[in-house]
């Protein structure tokens, strides 16, 4: 039986909300997993730096980009002892500076993806998917990907219809 795994990279703290910046408890991107979690009931994993960026938000964008800029994998809190046993990933992660972020690289360059298939979906304020998509083949050779989601951030609550649709049109629902 096909059975899936929702990893997941989010960030709470402070964060940008179409234009305004906002404490929030639960970031975006888990916002939405959690969605997605209640619609499969599927496995999770949250991708988690060892040194989190800052909570404060143009420090935490500064600190990507100059990880991005610097091709740094960074150290995760841990990582699944294996993804033998799933056939689909859903990758969920939020746009930082018009890609994954590197700890989700981390997470992707750990694994042979070989025969898997990738579900990206990536939460932003306006940016979409940018480069990710490209980026994941990169990073994840072997495996197959299929049609990703933009979701903005701001409304993570409200984008389950949205969800169950691509869900449903990647034959995961």
């Amino acid at each position: 039986m096909a059975k899936t795994l929702i990893a997941f990279f989010s960030r709470a703290d402070e964060n940008y909300f179409g234009g305004a910046m906002r404490y929030i408890k639960v970031g975006n991107t888990e916002v939405v997993c959690g969605l997605m979690k209640e619609m499969t009931g599927a496995d999770t994993f949250k991708i988690e730096m060892k040194e989190p960026y800052s909570p404060v938000y143009m420090t935490c964008i500064d600190e990507a980009k100059r990880d991005l800029c610097a091709g740094t994998r960074p150290e995760l809190v841990s990582l699944p002892d294996s993804l033998d046993a799933y056939d689909t990933v859903i990758l969920a992660y939020p746009n930082y500076w018009g890609t994954v972020p590197m700890a989700v690289v981390t997470f992707l360059e750990a694994f042979d993806f070989d025969g898997k298939t990738i579900l990206p979906l990536c939460t932003n304020e306006g940016s979409g998917l940018g480069s990710s998509e490209r980026d994941i083949k990169k990073y994840a050779p072997g495996a197959k990907l299929g049609r990703g989601l933009s979701v903005t951030g701001s409304r993570a609550a409200s984008s389950a219809d949205a969800v169950r649709r691509w869900l449903e049109g990647n034959g995961v629902l």
